[in-house]
């Protein structure tokens, strides 16, 4: 597969005939199931589009049963960016219902497989972006990431994902899940290619009123080169599985032998970060699904009455993680709970970001795990607390509002990919950039 950096260097009948062979790779690799459909929109350089991102005309569904039906009136701002730049919006892919998981198997299309182990999760809740990716079928992808789902997919598949800084990409046109969360990001086969998407995608929306209005580029000056203070996190990674372990010590000595400096610091127990994440993103959740009723727009299950139509609507149209969401972000903001679990919730958010900053005083990076392990079989996880704790990793950057970048390392016995992630400060994408691009040349991971 041509990189990125290649692709945006085509005329217009090699890009025209690299299209029509994707088309026919992806066709004969349909199994994988890591896109709903391609829709190929434009002249541009092919970009595979998670299902939650709006694209005019498209059947845009969040990968629920309550969607179907409906079409996409306009274009997320990532979307026209995309467009300005020569990219063209090419295949739906799967995902997790409303980005509510962490496997894509709780999407309305049906699972997607990992392309290393079809027996295994792509991961998600962005699985199908990272699956397509990481089997050559997408020269790169969108996704978003409201606690990892950029990261964990691209770590099971053995690609890189980035989650950008909070307020750097424009959110309008993503179907939010928890909307003090979320960010759209890149999903790609490289760290260049990442930056080179986060820069054509980033930048100013008067649309978003979270939007940073940051215009500046990273492309341009990275520097792998440049030497860093990076921390590593012993006490962090000592309940991980030993495929992690191993990797975060390759990628340690990786930094040694790249000149940077590497510096032992601590982070809390990331128990109490599942514990803000989950109320916290619940609790959001629940006030953005309540806009699906089956009255303005998708699916509707006709009853005797109003109420009854809700109901239905809602009951038939949403799969059970979402429906399990629903009713914890409604159980910890009703009147009895709401002190007691949001507000402490909060607190414990800002207790994180502080914790991070005061890191960052001293350091320039982070190096973290991404998750426990490798990418589970299907069924690892039935037990939906099982699922969530393969966040606690990844979870802390979206409270903080931290930008984080996910690459693969090494491969376990069993021919696993195994990422990691550096973490940068709000806003620095550039040093985040520049530490991923230097590790990535000193480790050379091969796919």
């Amino acid at each position: 597969m041509i990189t990125l950096k290649e692709a945006l260097k085509l005329n217009k009948e090699e890009l025209n005939k690299f299209k029509e062979d994707l088309k026919t790779k992806i066709e004969a690799n349909k199994d994988l199931n890591a896109y709903i459909d391609v829709n190929n929109i434009g002249d541009g350089v092919p970009i595979a589009i998670k299902d939650n991102i709006q694209v005019k005309n498209w059947s845009v569904t969040s990968a629920s049963n309550i969607l179907q039906g409906y079409i996409a009136p306009y274009n997320a701002t990532v979307i026209e960016k995309m467009s300005e730049a020569g990219l063209s919006p090419f295949g739906r892919c799967n995902m997790d219902e409303f980005a509510m998981g962490s496997t894509t198997e709780s999407s309305f299309y049906g699972k997607t497989q990992n392309p290393h182990a079809k027996d295994r999760v792509p991961g998600g809740s962005s699985g199908g972006s990272a699956a397509a990716v990481g089997a050559g079928l997408a020269i790169a992808a969108l996704g978003s990431d409201t606690g990892g789902s950029i990261r964990q997919p691209a770590s099971y598949c053995g690609i890189v994902g980035m989650k950008p800084t909070y307020g750097r990409v424009s959110r309008y046109g993503l179907g939010a899940y928890a909307s003090s969360l979320d960010q759209i990001g890149p999903l790609t086969q490289n760290v260049e290619d990442a930056a080179i998407l986060y820069d054509i995608i980033s930048g100013s929306d008067d649309k978003d009123s979270t939007n940073a209005k940051m215009d500046d580029k990273v492309t341009p000056n990275l520097n792998p080169e440049k030497k860093l203070r990076i921390a590593v996190l012993p006490q962090y990674v000592k309940d991980a599985s030993d495929d992690v372990k191993d990797a975060y010590e390759k990628a340690t000595q990786a930094l040694k032998d790249a000149g940077h400096e590497v510096i032992e610091c601590d982070l809390m127990d990331a128990k109490y970060d599942i514990s803000a994440y989950y109320i916290t993103a619940t609790a959001e959740a629940t006030t953005n699904l309540a806009r699906y009723d089956g009255i303005r727009y998708g699916n509707r299950v006709e009853g005797k009455n109003l109420e009854e139509t809700f109901i239905k609507t809602r009951s038939e149209g949403f799969g059970d993680e979402v429906k399990r969401r629903i009713l914890l972000g409604n159980f910890v903001l009703s009147s009895g709970y709401y002190e007691a679990y949001y507000v402490k919730a909060q607190k414990t958010r800002h207790i994180i970001k502080d914790e991070y900053a005061k890191i960052f005083e001293n350091v320039d990076l982070i190096l973290s795990p991404v998750a426990p392990t490798v990418a589970p079989k299907f069924g690892e996880l039935k037990n939906p607390m099982d699922m969530y704790l393969s966040d606690i990793y990844t979870i802390s950057v979206n409270l903080a509002g931290l930008p984080a970048i996910s690459l693969p390392i090494t491969k376990n016995t069993d021919g696993m990919p195994v990422g990691l992630q550096l973490i940068a400060k709000a806003y620095d994408e550039q040093t985040l950039f520049d530490g991923a691009l230097s590790l990535e040349k000193t480790i050379n991971y091969k796919g």
